[in-house]
């Protein structure tokens, strides 16, 4: 299932960026962010394909979504600019993020490549 991240939840489950300056992932598994707004489009094209992909990877990787109307502060520290815009989190390393409405096998193989690397 997909967890819509408040502020709070997002300094306890993915990044303190308050106590921490480096990047330091809080989370136990992968995980992915989708960063949305209720009136962006392909916003709205997505959503539906990330609660999918939720199911599909449970228990291998976290879905998240962060309204960027509700929480601005979160859009800002990763300098969101358009969206819908996709943070791919490895349990190791640093984040990727991509731009854009993609298809779900695009973001399938991203998953896998940059997620579950170790994984596979």
């Amino acid at each position: 299932m997909t967890e819509h991240l408040t502020k709070q939840l997002f300094l306890e489950k993915v990044f303190n960026y308050e106590k921490n300056q480096e990047w330091k992932f809080e989370g136990e598994t992968p995980a992915v962010i989708d960063f949305w707004a209720p009136w962006c489009g392909p916003c709205r094209m997505v959503g539906p394909i990330i609660d999918e992909l939720s199911t599909e990877f449970e228990g291998k990787v976290k879905f998240y979504k962060v309204n960027t109307d509700e929480e601005q502060e979160l859009g800002s520290v990763f300098g969101i600019r358009s969206i819908p815009s996709l943070l791919f989190i490895p349990k190791e390393g640093p984040p990727k993020m991509a731009v854009g409405a993609l298809p779900k096998e695009s973001l399938k193989e991203a998953i896998n490549k940059e997620l579950l690397v170790e994984v596979a």
